[in-house]
């Protein structure tokens, strides 16, 4: 069944190619417009991280080149893959393609769900029924999925893995894991879990984040495993809120850590640590600074979901914090739209 947001024109901001440009040797991210800008914004700061010779910023401006040209074939590049993907690709686990059903969901998440949706429902009442991981800083556990239905997920996910389809890459600075909306599970898994279950849950929580008005996602799969990805830079997320649900396998190490919103990076010297539970999911904004623990032993896969609203982002681009320069893009895009943005308070600095 189609949806509102999918019938609409969503866009993405111009800052997308030269903003926030993850350089994970050097702990950064940059904004690149040219080699006189590179030099002279990030000159000092790269010197102190360990680019201090010609070969040195010579590969760093190759990679940001090559970087900025990926993220301009993105959209086109991503349509193609789905597009394969569907015509060519046999599931292992072809129930999950199926529209998202109430046994697939943990008991506790169907009973904050229909809570959120009643008649009367306040958020004092909600959170008698989370675990709140953070009263300060806004984050909250709630179980998600049930344990068959994680594991029927990740062992397509893994079938998917080991196949030879094309692959995109989740974010910008994970290398490994999957973007759902090419694997065909965007329309029957994530958009009715949006918008039957985290609309009501998340209109309680954020009301002044948009978490009323969400009408778009990105959603993807990350693993971390030996070799491979094994920790996440300190970093917030291009969404006014977040969704990240652990999935498996076995593993130790790997938390959560905490800081405070993007505003106010020196919060970040007393990080609030989170440990992962297979499961579960932790809710919070996607302007709280946030990232990775290096993974101890075994793979961790963890469901992230970007959820958008466009009578936010419309007014100001979370990555670039200016009026958005608007670019068509494929599919839900980068969650912004071409309407006259309705006021919404942007979510609170504090």
């Amino acid at each position: 069944m189609a949806t509102a947001g999918a019938q609409r024109r969503f866009c993405r901001c111009a800052c997308f190619c030269s903003e926030n440009l993850y350089v994970a040797r050097y702990g950064l991210h940059l904004c690149f417009r040219s080699e006189q800008q590179l030099r002279q914004d990030y000159g000092p700061i790269l010197r102190s991280r360990g680019c201090v010779s010609t070969k040195d910023f010579q590969q760093l401006l190759a990679e940001l080149q090559q970087e900025v040209a990926r993220r301009q074939r993105l959209g086109q590049e991503s349509a193609a893959r789905k597009a394969l993907i569907a015509s060519s690709y046999h599931p292992a686990q072809p129930e999950v393609y199926n529209s998202l059903q109430d046994a697939a969901l943990a008991p506790e998440f169907l009973s904050v769900a229909e809570y959120s949706a009643s008649p009367g429902a306040d958020l004092q009442g909600l959170l008698q029924r989370l675990q709140t991981v953070s009263e300060e800083k806004r984050i909250y556990r709630v179980p998600v999925f049930t344990a068959s239905f994680c594991q029927a997920l990740l062992e397509e996910l893994e079938h998917f893995e080991r196949s030879d389809m094309p692959k995109g890459r989740p974010n910008t600075m994970n290398n490994y894991g999957v973007l759902l909306h090419e694997l065909g599970l965007d329309e029957p898994l994530v958009t009715p879990l949006r918008e039957r279950f985290l609309q009501p849950l998340m209109a309680l929580l954020y009301p002044d984040c948009g978490g009323g008005r969400l009408d778009s996602h990105r959603a993807f799969v990350v693993k971390y495993a030996p070799g491979q990805d094994r920790e996440l830079g300190c970093h917030y997320d291009n969404a006014e809120l977040t969704l990240n649900v652990a999935l498996g396998k076995a593993f130790t190490g790997g938390a959560l850590y905490f800081g405070g919103l993007f505003q106010a990076p020196a919060a970040l010297t007393e990080p609030l640590e989170v440990q992962h539970v297979v499961g579960q999911g932790v809710l919070h904004r996607g302007g709280q600074l946030h990232g990775a623990r290096p993974l101890g032993t075994g793979e961790r896969w963890n469901l992230v979901v970007w959820l958008r609203a466009s009578a936010v982002r419309n007014r100001l681009c979370p990555m670039c914090c200016r009026e958005p320069d608007l670019v068509d893009d494929e599919g839900f895009g980068d969650g912004f739209t071409r309407e006259e943005p309705t006021t919404v308070d942007v979510c609170a600095l504090t």
